[in-house]
C-alpha cells in the first residue's frame, strides 16, 4: 500500500515541478512606449526639461507594438513669456538643434533620435539671440523610484484578470505604454491598449507602486 501511494504521488509532483519551471510570459515584448526618465533644470529666465523616451514607429493606438527607437524630447518654458529663437544642445556630444515654438502649450520644443540616454544628470546648453548659458539638469528619479519595468509588472499584477481576458491562444492581444510623470511627486502612467480600441489607464505611485487611479475608455 505504501509503495502504491508513493508512485501515485510522483507524477503529481513532477507536474507541479514543471509548472513552477514554466517560462514566464514576456509582456515587455508588447511595449510600444516607455518614458524612462526626465531631467529638469531652471534659471531666472526659463525652465528646461529633457524626456527620455523609447517609442514605436509608426505611433498608433492599435494594440500592436511595433519596433521602438530612442528619442529625446526637450521643452523650454520662458518665465518672462518673451519669445526668442532658441536652440538647445545636450551633453558632451552636443545632441540638439533649433527649437520650435508651440502656440498651444506656449513653450519651445525639440525632438530627435538619441544614441543613448544620460543617467542622474546632464549638461544642457541653451542658446538664443544675443546670449547663451549652460545648466545642469538632474533626473527626477531617486533611489526609491521604481523602474519602468517594475511599474509595468505592478500594473500587470494589479490587473491580472483584465490581462487574462486579453489573452488569445497564450498570447497577449494589446500593447503597453509606460510613462514616468512628475507633478509634486513622481508617478507612473501605465496604459493598456487592446486591439479592439479600448484603453485601460492606471496611475501608480512611482515609489510605492500602488494604483492611485484607474480609468477605462473605449
Amino acid at each position: 500500500m505504501k509503495k502504491y501511494q508513493y508512485w501515485f504521488f510522483v507524477p503529481i509532483l513532477a507536474v507541479l515541478f514543471l509548472s513552477g519551471c514554466a517560462k514566464k510570459y514576456d509582456y515587455s515584448a508588447h511595449l510600444s512606449e516607455v518614458k524612462s526618465d526626465i531631467f529638469c533644470a531652471s534659471t531666472e529666465q526659463f525652465t528646461v526639461t529633457l524626456s527620455c523616451i523609447s517609442r514605436e514607429h509608426p505611433y498608433a493606438s492599435d494594440g500592436i507594438a511595433c519596433p521602438r527607437s530612442d528619442i529625446g524630447e526637450v521643452t523650454l518654458l520662458s518665465k518672462s513669456g518673451e519669445k526668442s529663437d532658441y536652440a538647445v544642445y545636450v551633453g558632451e556630444e552636443n545632441w540638439g538643434g533649433e527649437m520650435s515654438f508651440r502656440s498651444v502649450s506656449g513653450d519651445w520644443f525639440y525632438s530627435a533620435s538619441m544614441d543613448s540616454f544620460p543617467e542622474r544628470s546632464v549638461t544642457i546648453r541653451v542658446e538664443w539671440t544675443g546670449g547663451s548659458c549652460e545648466v545642469e539638469a538632474t533626473s527626477i528619479k531617486n533611489e526609491h523610484t521604481m523602474s519602468a519595468a517594475d511599474a509595468l509588472e505592478r500594473a500587470i499584477s494589479h490587473e491580472s484578470e483584465y490581462i487574462r481576458r486579453c489573452m488569445r491562444d497564450g498570447a497577449f492581444q494589446g500593447e503597453f505604454r509606460v510613462r514616468l510623470l512628475r507633478r509634486d511627486v513622481n508617478y507612473y502612467y501605465v496604459g493598456i491598449v487592446t486591439k479592439d480600441g479600448k484603453t485601460l489607464s492606471l496611475l501608480l505611485g512611482a515609489e510605492s507602486g500602488d494604483v492611485l487611479a484607474r480609468r477605462e475608455s473605449a
